[in-house]
């Protein structure tokens, strides 16, 4: 009853942050620099013209007016067309969202194993050259200035080397082969996914492996870990089953958020690449002030790290009795 009533006084919060959310966003993109309208239009259109698209538009309303239209298309699930494109928001976002999922839930799930792992053993040999290598590894890794990273992969690993694609997601000549099999396409996406899928995983394990690190050297002064020992418990059982467990309580934290945040395809990564997610689509309409394209993303992106957080505290109450809400 107590995790229930917890559940629905966070449902409530996420709900009153939402709407904030919303009327922010919308005052934001209302208030910024540029027109719209000038980035969509032929130049050779008339002013009658550029009216009709601006009233079909419903720019023309006041601001008032369009933060009830706008209110009352979210509730409708109607996020309208992109400026630039012309497409339905919700067909550009159901396009680009799978690639964004693929490529960085793949590298924080990869990177988040790998950290666990090493951070499980560098603390058991906390103060030894093992400990001090992959700390130092981490740390340089996890500070790193991603786009410097990102261009240096692509400049060694795919201009000199030729090993990998330079930018994109497929191949032409192979996607568009009617004698290609999902497993040629298959294999054609892994290959550049290769690069920005390194790149992440290098930029994020140090972290989770600092975390891991941390919270095991925490565990192993409890209690129940020297009890443990007392028993007579060998040292890989110790560290495996009764010290790994409760450590990596904050690493589920920071990979349930991390999963939360790469919903908006982190958009460095995506433009260096040239990654057709919706980090860079994100990018793209902010600057072209694609509003409608933009807004979505932006509300998508906010809905996932909103509802990420009340997964991950559930999540503790299961693998941490001692947790009550």
């Amino acid at each position: 009853m107590e995790l229930r009533r917890y559940i629905i006084r966070r449902l409530v919060q996420i709900a009153i942050i939402f709407f904030v959310i919303l009327t922010v966003l919308f005052m934001l993109f209302r208030l910024a620099p540029g027109d719209p309208v000038s980035r969509m239009v032929d130049p050779d259109m008339t002013p009658e013209e550029a009216q009709i698209l601006i009233s079909e538009l419903g720019l023309d309303q006041p601001l008032w007016m369009q933060y009830l239209y706008y209110l009352r298309n979210f509730f409708m699930g109607r996020f309208g067309n992109s400026f630039h494109y012309g497409q339905p928001v919700v067909t550009i976002i159901a396009n680009r969202l799978p690639n964004t999922i693929l490529l960085f839930t793949t590298s924080i799930i990869l990177s988040a194993f790998v950290g666990v792992f090493l951070g499980k053993i560098a603390s058991w040999h906390k103060g030894g050259k093992v400990d001090a290598w992959m700390t130092i590894g981490a740390l340089a890794t996890h500070t790193v200035f991603l786009p410097w990273l990102a261009l240096i992969m692509i400049w060694v690993f795919a201009y000199k080397l030729g090993w990998f694609p330079i930018t994109g997601m497929i191949s032409e000549e192979v996607w568009l082969n009617p004698e290609a099999g999902i497993v040629a396409k298959s294999l054609d996406v892994l290959h550049h996914m290769a690069l920005p899928l390194a790149t992440l995983f290098l930029i994020h394990f140090g972290s989770y492996l600092l975390i891991m690190r941390s919270s095991m050297l925490e565990t192993l002064k409890e209690d129940y870990i020297l009890t443990a020992r007392a028993k007579g418990l060998s040292e890989k059982v110790i560290r495996n089953h009764h010290a790994a467990p409760n450590a990596a309580l904050p690493v589920v934290t920071s990979v349930g958020l991390s999963l939360a945040f790469s919903i908006n395809g982190g958009a460095l990564t995506e433009t260096v690449f040239t990654w057709p997610g919706i980090g860079r689509e994100l990018v793209f309409s902010v600057s072209h002030n694609d509003y409608p394209l933009a807004q979505a993303s932006f509300l998508l992106i906010a809905i996932v790290v909103l509802v990420s957080n009340l997964v991950v505290d559930v999540l503790y109450a299961y693998l941490d009795p001692r947790i009550r809400y």
